[in-house]
């Protein structure tokens, strides 16, 4: 079964990809289900009919989803093309502790199948931007990434999985950090997920970002396998038409390879198993 679960559209602030487009280009590789995922990043941005003032980083508009707007069209989408793929609506929530009452709101507004709980940043300061790295050790700021999403996963159970779960190697300039000095954050997480019957990503933007792992690493997944974690999803992390539905088949025969043999899609926030083909 070919699917895409970590897609972003035009109503990601980082992405000018039309959801029509996208869901024309997954109909023509042959997908058969996609699930949308934009970007909310309560805390670091701000949505766009707060009355705030909307900060800029790197030239780019800090907004949430229009979330009318992508509701709506999500629902178009759905009658004019659901005969032939599967569409999904979910979002990717990238979250921090303080924002946990922004998010709770949010979700309740709508029917979700999907949520991707992420942290793209910590105490409102980015990784992408280096700015959470800045004036802290290589260690503390792999432990704090670490903590915050421990934190998270005790507090916050409207989520489907987490999202490139080790994200901060994607951004640490320092190289990598020695795994067994944050394995005990990795175990108490994936201990949480799974008590909690949530559960993680295989994130394949590693591969275009030139990382020496998967994303989580090839360690992580099979600490999860082996602690009894069962629910896994398939996303590109899709931004443009050159990501969308890349390297699944790699995906799938690395977590065949640590004994996983099944994957997960969702409908209205419950997984559905299907075979690792």
């Amino acid at each position: 079964m070919f699917v895409d679960y970590h897609v972003h559209t035009q109503y990601s602030d980082d992405s000018d990809y039309p959801m029509e487009d996208v869901v024309k280009d997954a109909i023509r590789m042959g997908m058969e289900e996609i699930c949308f995922t934009d970007h909310v990043d309560y805390g670091a941005k701000v949505d766009w009919d707060s009355g705030e003032e909307i900060p800029y980083c790197a030239g780019l508009a800090m907004v949430n989803v229009d979330y009318p707007a992508y509701v709506e069209q999500i629902q178009k989408l759905r009658e004019q093309y659901g005969k032939q793929i599967t569409i999904r609506m979910g979002l990717e929530f990238g979250m921090q502790v303080h924002t946990i009452p922004n998010f709770e709101a949010l979700y309740e507004r709508y029917p979700f199948d999907f949520i991707i709980l992420s942290v793209h940043q910590v105490e409102d300061k980015g990784f992408w931007s280096q700015e959470f790295q800045q004036g802290r050790t290589q260690k503390e700021y792999n432990e704090r990434y670490y903590e915050e999403l421990l934190q998270l996963v005790k507090r916050y159970q409207n989520y489907s999985v987490l999202g490139h779960l080790d994200l901060i190697v994607r951004y640490d300039k320092m190289g990598s950090y020695p795994f067994h000095h944050v394995r005990h954050y990795v175990e108490e997480i994936l201990r949480e997920v799974i008590k909690n019957g949530k559960g993680i990503e295989v994130n394949t933007s590693s591969y275009r970002y030139g990382l020496k792992d998967s994303t989580p690493s090839a360690e992580i997944l099979t600490m999860y396998h082996d602690m009894g974690g069962e629910i896994i999803t398939l996303g590109s992390d899709s931004h443009a038409p050159a990501h969308l539905g890349t390297h699944m088949e790699e995906a799938k025969e690395l977590l065949r390879s640590i004994g996983f043999r099944k994957f997960c899609t969702y409908e209205k926030m419950q997984p559905i198993f299907h075979d690792l083909e």
